[in-house]
């Protein structure tokens, strides 16, 4: 598998994750964010910026644990 590969396929999982933890927040209405949000007309722009916020977050903090991991899986063999 080549490092591009493996990186996407980290970067999807960690994608996912943000996407999911985002929609939870939103459904739960954690900090009155969805009444926020929906109140404001701009309010898309915000959810925007949040979801792009997470997947940059989420997406970065497991691609940097799969690369931190690599040295463990050649030590096990």
């Amino acid at each position: 598998m080549t490092a591009v590969r493996f990186l996407v396929r980290h970067l999807t999982v960690g994608l996912g994750a943000a996407v999911l933890f985002g929609g939870l927040l939103i459904l739960a209405d954690v900090g009155g964010l969805r009444r926020l949000a929906a109140a404001d007309e701009n309010g898309w722009l915000y959810l925007l910026l949040l979801f792009f916020g997470l997947a940059v977050t989420f997406g970065s903090a497991a691609m940097g644990v799969s690369v931190m991991n690599l040295g463990r899986e050649r030590d096990e063999r």
